[in-house]
């Protein structure tokens, strides 16, 4: 018999991967009232904090990770443009205030961003800022410079994906290493700025791979203020757009895993949104997802349209979360 988990309320860094292993090996009703549990003492339950992300530079990305349409290497349709001009980023960062928002986040599809460039990054997070709104920005490696100046412009959150486990993360991505993400993790907490921080279900991994993944994640001091966990969107001329969509149920499960071992930080039920019933969503929520994204794309994938998550939250009687909650 395995030995008994530790518990729940405790805030830890230490957590193993057998640890981590049982958690998700607990039958369903257990590990959602223990999910459920956590949630309570750290967040209002009813609360969402609510996102919109604009691709503020499309397409030719050089890196090769392979579920991302953005890639230059794979043919999928999307095509490489130039960054957007800052006055049309903060039309767009006006309009998802009045849709609900309370943050903003932009994203860029480079390798690591060129000064010139991250210049024009900063006027849009001081715009951002000036509007009331909290700015998150994924923008790829940084240097610590680069992230002392971001720091500067009053950035709020740096966006940087695990995406995997360590074991799986070659299968998915060779053009950068595992510890080149956690370089620019260390490069943005020294910094000064909140971490954004989640990785991709639905790649081919195996059970293990997403427990290795939370335990990289949970063993993060002080943990990620934001968990983003995305189903893989499956595109049509990238190399996994063929995987099996995960289990839904194995999908609530990650969220309830990193629910109870990161209890302080905002989990956001992020990328794939679009193909889950509304049934699988509502069991996110009360696995501890507090976070999703508005509106009708996540960078260049489908979302949910606006309406229809204000519907959805109408039904589970759930509210906005204000955004000096969302700080939390």
């Amino acid at each position: 018999m395995n030995a008994p988990l530790p518990v729940d309320h405790v805030l830890r860094h230490d957590w193993t991967q057998d640890e981590i292993a049982q958690l998700f090996s607990l039958p369903f009703p257990e590990l959602m009232h223990r999910a459920m549990a956590v949630h309570r003492r750290h967040f209002d339950p009813t609360e969402v904090q609510i996102s919109t992300l604009l691709s503020i530079k499309t397409g030719g990305c050089p890196e090769d990770c392979a579920y991302c349409p953005q890639a230059a290497q794979y043919e999928t349709g999307v095509k490489a443009e130039k960054l957007m001009d800052v006055e049309v980023v903060l039309a767009d960062a006006a309009r998802a205030k009045t849709a609900g928002a309370s943050r903003f986040c932009m994203g860029a599809a480079w390798r690591t961003p060129k000064d010139k460039d991250l210049d024009a990054v900063c006027r849009m997070v001081e715009g951002v800022k000036a509007l009331g709104l909290e700015s998150c920005v994924t923008l790829g490696m940084l240097t610590q410079a680069q992230a002392q100046k971001l720091k500067h412009s009053g950035l709020d959150y740096y966006n940087h994906n695990l995406d995997t486990s360590p074991d799986y993360y070659s299968k998915i991505i060779t053009t950068r290493t595992y510890q080149d993400r956690l370089d620019t993790l260390g490069a943005v907490r020294k910094a000064g700025i909140h971490v954004c921080c989640g990785g991709i279900v639905g790649l081919g991994e195996a059970a293990a791979d997403r427990a290795g993944m939370i335990a990289v994640l949970a063993a993060l001091n002080p943990h990620p203020e934001s968990v983003p966990i995305n189903a893989l969107v499956r595109v049509e001329g990238t190399p996994v757009a063929q995987e099996a969509p995960l289990d839904p149920i194995e999908f609530v499960r990650t969220i309830a895993v990193a629910r109870i071992t990161m209890p302080a930080s905002v989990v956001r039920l992020s990328a794939g949104r679009e193909s889950m019933s509304p049934e699988t969503q509502a069991l996110c929520f009360l696995a501890g997802a507090n976070s999703i994204f508005y509106g009708e794309k996540l960078l260049t994938t489908p979302n949910p349209e606006t309406h229809a998550d204000q519907a959805l939250f109408d039904r589970l009687g759930l509210v906005h979360m204000p955004a000096k909650t969302a700080e939390h």
